[in-house]
């Protein structure tokens, strides 16, 4: 892994079982979580695969790739490389761990974003100013998709 850009936690009230079996389906999984993004309206799953997805929204086109999962009793670690491209303005790219651990209170996730590169003006700013919006975005929609399937 290399320098890390975003590195955060939350607890998920849920079970890792029933976590494990949404990451059966990665390409609903992910349509669904990103769909709970700020300022993401429509969101749509165009590819999947046993190691890549890709999602269109309204902001442009999510590309994951190189997806691998390591799945034990108590826990499940995600890794996958992005590239999202926002309209013809900025392509990110970008490696995630995501790491889901069962503890005493349902499930600990922490994600590290890593290998961040957005080339020109825009990517910049994106690079200097988007860690904490963008990580935090994506530990609540985790956490509001897991914790709204728990209680359906």
């Amino acid at each position: 892994m290399g320098k890390t850009w975003f590195e955060g936690s939350n607890d998920i009230n849920c079970n890792i079982q029933e976590m494990q079996s949404s990451f059966e389906k990665i390409g609903e999984l992910y349509t669904n979580v990103v769909s709970l993004m700020p300022g993401l309206t429509s969101v749509e799953l165009v590819k999947e695969g046993s190691d890549i997805v890709t999602i269109n929204t309204n902001e442009g086109e999510m590309k994951r790739t190189n997806i691998t999962k390591k799945v034990e009793a108590d826990s499940l670690i995600l890794e996958f490389d992005e590239e999202y491209k926002a309209g013809k303005m900025v392509t990110a790219k970008s490696h995630f761990v995501d790491e889901f651990v069962s503890n005493s209170t349902g499930v600990n996730h922490k994600m590290v974003i890593s290998n961040v590169k957005a080339p020109g003006f825009l990517g910049f700013i994106y690079r200097s100013f988007g860690s904490s919006n963008i990580g935090n975005a994506l530990l609540k929609s985790y956490k509001t998709y897991f914790e709204s399937k728990e209680s359906d």
